[in-house]
């Protein structure tokens, strides 16, 4: 048992006590009932059934995870669903919470669009007929990323041919005012010629029509992708890490 420092509700009461953190504005989406808390500087929400993550918190990680403690403890959180909060250490997590598994990744967005890239203007909106081409490119590409046609999480599709080949292609998982790419993913044979800086330049160009803020997540050993998106400009960084609870 806890007792938060102040209980809040609401999408909007949430995003002004967290400072209208582009994380929390991607994590809340608008029109849901939330409800979250405010506790030692840290504030947090539980996200109604269904979405990727049951709650989540900005700011200190050690009084969120006191909040997400109590509440797994109370059954608010079950075994197998999952909380993400700002970077914890993982034994200080270990020992509070029953986890089944721990990652650590960065959430890194922009507000400008990104400098030109050789051969962006290839990069187009895809649509459901190219959906087989998707599902092979991705299986042969990316067997491991969790984005995939008829995703219902997906708002759109980009990609790169080569003739009638697909070999580069990128989820559109924007939501909550704040553009989000996803998967982005090569073919392996034509990896280190510059598709990669063309695909998150062209999506990230197209998304800017539409939002104030463009973001993406990384995992902290992808060196090679975490330098691309930094001289594309997504130098903004919110250290995090998801954990599965057991």
């Amino acid at each position: 048992m806890i007792t938060v420092d102040e209980a809040l509700s609401g999408r909007e009461t949430l995003l002004t006590a967290a400072g209208d953190h582009p994380f929390a504005r991607h994590a809340l989406r608008p029109g849901e009932a939330v409800h979250g808390w405010r506790h030692g500087g840290a504030v947090g929400w539980m996200l109604p059934p269904g979405e990727w993550s049951a709650g989540g918190a900005v700011g200190p990680p050690g009084p969120a995870v006191d909040v997400f403690a109590a509440q797994r403890a109370d059954g608010t959180l079950r075994a197998g669903q999952s909380v993400n909060l700002s970077r914890a250490d993982p034994d200080e997590v270990a020992a509070r919470l029953p986890v089944a598994r721990l990652s650590d990744w960065d959430f890194l967005w922009t507000i400008c669009p990104p400098p030109h890239q050789p051969e962006q203007e290839r990069v187009v909106r895809l649509t459901e007929a190219d959906h087989p081409a998707l599902a092979a490119l991705i299986e042969e590409a990316f067997p491991g990323t969790t984005s995939r046609p008829g995703d219902p999480g997906i708002v759109d599709w980009y990609g790169v041919r080569d003739g009638d080949r697909l070999v580069a292609c990128g989820a559109d998982r924007s939501r909550g005012g704040i553009g989000f790419l996803a998967g982005l993913t090569v073919a392996p044979g034509r990896r280190g010629r510059g598709l990669g800086a063309a695909l998150t330049a062209g999506m990230t160009c197209a998304l800017f029509g539409r939002y104030d803020t463009v973001a993406l997540g990384v995992y902290p050993d992808n060196v090679g992708a975490i330098r691309l998106y930094r001289r594309l400009g997504f130098t903004a960084t919110e250290h995090r890490t998801s954990v599965k609870l057991a």
